[in-house]
């Protein structure tokens, strides 16, 4: 960790300052992934870093500048405009003048950089194929919808996820083994579970929340964060979620709980509880989204894009505006016909996969744009659905040769899946005819 000025925020001091000292991103960073092979390779590339806020965009193209002894300069889209990046092209030509002859690089990041408008992504392209400077870039927004395509088909898109609770944890820890916060010595196991869940994946939040609790303790003159004292100073920011000390996923599974049991007024009553015991609304949208895959799924297909359109909803008019969609979306996900088929069936196909061996693919199935591949008959007897009676070829198969073709999908008797239970039978019917 780094051992800057005091006077800096704890986030800056504790920013890792080697890859192995980065907690959380794993499925990139851990031995073998993608990042970590970028790392290891010694060869910079283009690329965006896309995730939500404090789970390491910023830490990660720090790193990258100090692993390949890049000069690193950085541009904030919500300040900065075309005149830094005239001032980093300026900059990058420079050095690269200087370097002749040691391979001195420069790595431009750009914080926020769905923010720039479609002119001002475009100023970098040139000098990102000219390999003037390596472009990395940071946006909480999805790249596909924000960042134009020329500069998207240039750069690696990462993502990056929210930390998890463990994550957090560990983050607290070395927090307290460092000493890094100078009145407060020791924090009780439930001080940690309810600042951990608090910072939902958000390690720069988790950072500045113990940051204020350190400064309540040198002016309480106390040494250690009990749980009902974090709840006195953070007020109505870690209120419980009721007075017995039920915790937080606690609340969550009361909220799914009563929608899959269809009580709107329940399901209303949990979902205001969490927001107004401090809960991130976004987080919630996560969760009703969830909620349309899992209990819902084809009984109701509208119930996926409801949620969907809720959280958008939410990201454009924030609090307390787009709460009001998110509680439209738990009612209807309450009223609406249940079914958990498409769920069970991905759950039996994900076991089948992980016990069954790799199958071939029979060759019927296997595409051929090659002379070579048709007169190894790939592709042959196929028959195209479209040119069979009622768009069905009866009687085909598409599993491996030699599998007993599984039964994943049972479609309920509620909802949509109704009319999706009649329509499978009619074509096992058929198929049982051609068999």
């Amino acid at each position: 960790m780094a051992t800057s000025s005091s006077h800096q925020p704890l986030a800056e001091r504790l920013r890792p300052q080697t890859l192995g000292q980065v907690i959380g991103q794993q499925h990139l960073l851990g031995e073998g992934m993608p990042l970590r092979i970028a790392f290891e390779s010694g060869q910079p590339h283009s690329c965006i870093l896309w995730g939500p806020p404090g789970v390491g965009k910023t830490t990660i193209a720090r790193l990258m500048a100090s692993s390949f002894d890049a000069h690193f300069i950085t541009i904030s889209a919500v300040l900065g405009g075309v005149k830094d990046i005239r001032e980093a092209v300026e900059q990058a030509t420079i050095w690269q003048g200087q370097g002749e002859g040691n391979g001195k690089r420069t790595l431009v990041f750009v914080d926020e950089v769905h923010r720039f408008n479609k002119s001002q992504q475009d100023a970098f392209l040139p000098h990102v194929e000219s390999g003037l400077f390596t472009f990395i870039g940071a946006t909480t927004e999805n790249p596909s919808f924000e960042v134009n395509s020329a500069l998207l088909s240039r750069a690696v898109v990462y993502v990056l996820q929210p930390l998890l609770e463990d994550d957090l944890k560990k983050i607290v820890m070395r927090v307290l083994e460092e000493r890094a916060l100078p009145a407060i010595e020791i924090i009780a196991t439930e001080a940690i579970e309810r600042l951990t869940a608090y910072a939902d994946g958000d390690a720069r939040r988790l950072l500045n929340t113990l940051e204020s609790l350190d400064v309540a303790a040198r002016s309480e003159k106390i040494t250690e964060v009990t749980d009902a004292w974090l709840l006195k100073v953070l007020g109505e920011r870690l209120r419980r979620y009721d007075k017995g000390g039920e915790q937080f996923y606690d609340t969550i599974s009361a909220l799914h709980k009563s929608v899959r049991g269809s009580d709107p007024d329940a399901a209303l009553y949990w979902f205001m509880r969490m927001l107004d015991g401090g809960a991130e609304p976004l987080y919630m949208a996560r969760r009703l989204i969830r909620m349309a895959s899992e209990d819902i799924g084809l009984a109701d297909p509208r119930a996926l894009r409801m949620a969907l359109d809720a959280a958008e909803v939410y990201e454009r008019l924030g609090s307390p505006e787009g709460e009001l969609a998110l509680a439209q979306c738990v009612v209807y996900l309450a009223v609406a016909p249940k079914s958990n088929a498409v769920y069970k069936a991905f759950n039996e196909a994900k076991a089948l996969i992980k016990k069954d061996g790799t199958r071939p693919v029979p060759l019927h199935l296997r595409n051929a744009p090659t002379r070579l591949m048709k007169e190894l008959d790939y592709g042959k007897n196929y028959r195209y659905a479209h040119n069979e009676e009622g768009g069905f070829a009866a009687g085909e198969n598409y599993f491996p040769e030699g599998m007993p073709p599984p039964e994943f999908y049972r479609p309920v008797s509620r909802g949509l899946e109704i009319q999706i239970s009649d329509k499978l039978k009619e074509l096992k019917s058929r198929n049982n005819q051609k068999n």
